[in-house]
């Protein structure tokens, strides 16, 4: 009887030290309800393709990535990708993932993120390990940049060549798009309709490499800024435009000083938001 009852007590105090465990995030859906890591996980497995929404410096964000990734791998045919790779560097990659170079040569092939060692690295090592393709779905940045300065003009001017790192033009565009105009927004005296015109750029091109990599059956995982993918535009807006019967998911990141309860600003980002305490530790 008093093995019995020494046991309860021990099983009282546990269930409070885990009640009171912190944790450095928390999950919600669009609704703003909190839900379980397993609830997003039974959901996500169930998509043709996902979008991450990372804030690109968060370590719960990147280390979240990896984990979905590693999870999602043991029932689904991946197939990976990121705004953080641009579409010419697609055959330096491969030539990684194949084996035919080692990490310190791509370092010197490809432009690779000064954050790529510690928070890239992880995802395209897995898809190397595992066989994976890993597609580089971004825009190169020089278009971008063309693209920012000269608007839509810039990339007619492209070569044959270079245009096929670019999503199939004339890109269709719509300014008035919520988080297009909230660009401008924040940009306030600096924001112009050429800068809206470089981050479309981007979303279009990731959007059409996603659609062009994509094999039926599988599930595509694509990484980026949650601004590409936030309030269900960006690059799903372009993804919809082509494929409007896929099975889409997605994810943001946001940080909150208080991580139990979503804030109104971020209601509705995704299907699923993750909340991390801003007193998190940031990779860079």
């Amino acid at each position: 009887m008093k093995k019995n009852i020494t046991l309860i007590i021990l099983v009282f105090f546990i269930q409070i030290i885990s009640a009171q465990k912190m944790s450095p995030y928390k999950i919600y859906n669009a609704k703003g309800k909190q839900v379980s890591y397993k609830k997003m996980m039974k959901s996500l497995a169930e998509k043709d393709i996902v979008l991450f929404g990372e804030l690109h410096n968060n370590a719960i964000a990147h280390w979240l990535q990896y984990e979905v990734t590693n999870e999602l791998h043991k029932t689904r045919k991946l197939i990976l990708g990121a705004e953080m790779m641009e579409a010419d560097n697609q055959d330096e990659l491969n030539s990684y993932l194949n084996g035919d170079i080692d990490a310190k040569k791509l370092d010197t092939v490809a432009r690779l993120w000064p954050n790529y060692k510690t928070d890239y690295a992880p995802l395209i090592n897995f898809a190397k390990d595992n066989n994976l393709p890993f597609v580089a779905t971004n825009i190169p940045r020089r278009f971008a940049n063309k693209v920012y300065k000269e608007g839509w003009k810039a990339l007619d001017e492209l070569s044959a060549e270079e245009k096929t790192w670019v999503a199939p033009l004339p890109i269709t565009f719509d300014a008035n798009l919520p988080t297009y105009k909230e660009i401008l927004k924040m940009m306030g005296e600096h924001g112009s309709p050429e800068l809206v015109m470089a981050q479309a750029s981007k979303d279009a091109t990731m959007a059409y490499f996603i659609l062009k990599n994509y094999t039926p059956g599988s599930l595509f995982i694509h990484y980026n800024g949650a601004f590409h993918s936030d309030k269900f535009e960006g690059i799903l807006w372009y993804l919809k435009l082509e494929q409007p019967n896929l099975n889409y998911g997605t994810i943001s990141t946001v940080s909150q000083d208080d991580i139990n309860t979503l804030e109104e600003k971020n209601n509705g980002r995704a299907d699923f938001i993750i909340v991390v305490d801003s007193n998190m530790t940031n990779t860079y």
